[in-house]
């Protein structure tokens, strides 16, 4: 699935290296989950996308939130997570995420395995998505009338 042209205008204002990262975490998504919607917020502080078999975020297996320094790589029920030797960061009830600079250091093997056990998760709490061999679709859930941006503090 190509990148969503809003997708592409939202994460223009940041710097190219980010872009990029951002961009190769996707593809690396939608690569490996051909049939996982995405599901795009222009929010407040980040852009955000999130990968899930159906249209709805409570089925999401994992997310991707781009900021100026860094984009976070995370997982929607990452605290369920059994199959993990990666040291993922967050202190909420359900989501982590590990803080990605490059790609090329990336686990990619390692994140890959976290990813076939997240959608595992997700489709056990919801046996629709199980077998769902859908056309995926690339979805803007909402834009933010004022966002944190590089190059600008507020704008909207």
């Amino acid at each position: 699935m190509k990148p969503n042209p809003q997708l592409l205008k939202f994460i223009e204002p940041y710097d190219e290296h980010i872009q990029n990262l951002a961009l190769e975490l996707r593809n690396f998504i939608t690569d490996l989950v051909p049939e996982a919607n995405e599901l795009i917020w222009d929010n407040y502080n980040a852009v955000a996308m999130a990968y899930s078999k159906s249209e709805k975020l409570k089925d999401a297996f994992c997310h991707i939130a781009i900021y100026s320094g860094h984009v976070n790589f995370g997982f929607n029920r990452g605290a369920e997570l059994t199959k993990t030797s990666i040291k993922l960061n967050g202190k909420g009830k359900l989501i982590r995420h590990l803080s990605v600079k490059d790609f090329q250091s990336f686990p990619k093997e390692e994140i890959q395995s976290m990813i076939w056990e997240a959608v595992g998760i997700s489709e056990n709490l919801n046996s629709a998505l199980i077998d769902k061999k859908s056309q995926p679709k690339s979805i803007v859930m909402s834009i933010s009338e004022k966002k944190i941006r590089p190059g600008n503090k507020t704008s909207g």
